[in-house]
C-alpha cells in the first residue's frame, strides 16, 4: 500500500504502476522525486484514486516496459534496452511527426492556428532530443558500460574527462525536466490532444502519435532518472569509497 510521503519515482518502479500514472496523469518521469500526496494534489485527485488504480491494476500479458521490473537488468542491459527502444522509436518518429505536422498545417493552419504552436514546440523539443541522445550514447552510456565492467573485475574505472558520472547526469537530468516542460505546453494547446471536429485522417494520426511520442518519452526519461543514473552514481560511489 502506498501513502501520501512516498516519492512517485518508487510508485513508479512497480510493475505496470506507470500505465496507471500515465492515465492519472501523474508526473513520474521529470517528477519522480515529489512526494505522492503532492502529485496527487497536482493532478486534482485524492490519493484513494491512486491506491485503487494500482489495486486493480493487470498486467498487460506482453513485455512492454510498464510490466518488466527493469530494477533487475544490470546497468549494461538496461543502457541498451534505452537504446535499441526508446532511442530508435524516438530517432525515427521526429522524422515522421515533422513530415506529418507540415502536411496537417497545409490543410488546416488556416483554421486551427493552435498548429502552428504545435510545430514550434515540436522543433524545440526534437532539437534538443537530437543532441541530448547523442551525449548519451557517445559520452555518458560508453562510461556506464566501462564502469559495470571495472566493478565486475574489481578495479578501478579509468578516470573520466567529466570528473564523475554525477555531472554528465546533472546534465542529462535538466535537459530532462525541459522535455518535460515542453510535452506538457504541447498538451496544453492540443486541448489534451482533443481532434476537432473537421480533422481529417492525418490530423488524428497526428495527435495519436504526438500522444504516443509522449508516453515513450515518459518511459524512457523515467527508466534514466529513476533506474539507470542512480544505479550508476550508487555504482561509482561504492568503487571510490
Amino acid at each position: 500500500m502506498i501513502d501520501a510521503t512516498m516519492k512517485v519515482r518508487d510508485v513508479a518502479l512497480i510493475p505496470d504502476a506507470t500505465r496507471i500514472l500515465e492515465k492519472l496523469r501523474i508526473d513520474y518521469c521529470c517528477g519522480g522525486e515529489q512526494a505522492v500526496g503532492e502529485a496527487c494534489e497536482a493532478a486534482g485527485i485524492e490519493l484513494e484514486v491512486l491506491q485503487q488504480g494500482l489495486t486493480e491494476v493487470q498486467p498487460s500479458g506482453e513485455q512492454s516496459d510498464a510490466s518488466t521490473d527493469f530494477r533487475k537488468l544490470s546497468l549494461t542491459e538496461l543502457t541498451e534496452h534505452i537504446i535499441d527502444k526508446h532511442h530508435v522509436f524516438t530517432t525515427n518518429e521526429m522524422e515522421r511527426l515533422e513530415a506529418l505536422t507540415a502536411k496537417v498545417i497545409a490543410a488546416h493552419g488556416a483554421h486551427h492556428p493552435e498548429l502552428y504552436e504545435v510545430a514550434t514546440l515540436m522543433d524545440v523539443l526534437f532539437a534538443d532530443l537530437r543532441p541530448h541522445m547523442f551525449k548519451e550514447e557517445q559520452i555518458l552510456f560508453p562510461y556506464v558500460f566501462e564502469l559495470e565492467k571495472a566493478a565486475s573485475l574489481k578495479r578501478r574505472e579509468s578516470f573520466p574527462p567529466f570528473g564523475s558520472v554525477n555531472n554528465p547526469v546533472r546534465m542529462m537530468m535538466i535537459e530532462d525536466d525541459n522535455a518535460g516542460l515542453l510535452l506538457k505546453e504541447l498538451r496544453r494547446v492540443t486541448f489534451d490532444y482533443s481532434i476537432p471536429g473537421d480533422a481529417c485522417m492525418s490530423y488524428q494520426v497526428l495527435y495519436q502519435s504526438i500522444e504516443a511520442f509522449e508516453r515513450d518519452l515518459h518511459q524512457h526519461i523515467h527508466l534514466e532518472n529513476n533506474i539507470l543514473f542512480p544505479k550508476a552514481i550508487q555504482l561509482e560511489s561504492g568503487m571510490h569509497a
